[in-house]
């Protein structure tokens, strides 16, 4: 009987998945410790504090990006 997809990842630690937006994901963190400073769950200061570690965090994941899988694919390569 063959496994389901859903299955198949869900016993996987961290599954690959090709449509992983960091830009997206960069925003949606952003967001949060917006939401977080703004209920006075951070201070301003913990939310600079923590947000030189979320720019830091996106720099470093997009260095791992090495760029050679795009679409719509660069046809001049």
């Amino acid at each position: 009987m063959p496994l389901s997809e859903t299955h198949f990842f869900a016993q996987q630690k961290n599954p690959m998945t090709y449509n992983f937006d960091p830009d997206r994901w960069y925003d949606n963190e952003r967001a949060a410790l917006e939401k977080r400073r703004e209920s006075g769950a951070l201070s301003a200061e913990r939310f600079e504090q923590a947000l030189k570690d979320l720019d830091r965090r996106y720099e470093q994941m997009v260095e791992r990006l090495d760029g050679t899988y795009r679409i719509p694919p660069d046809k001049s390569a």
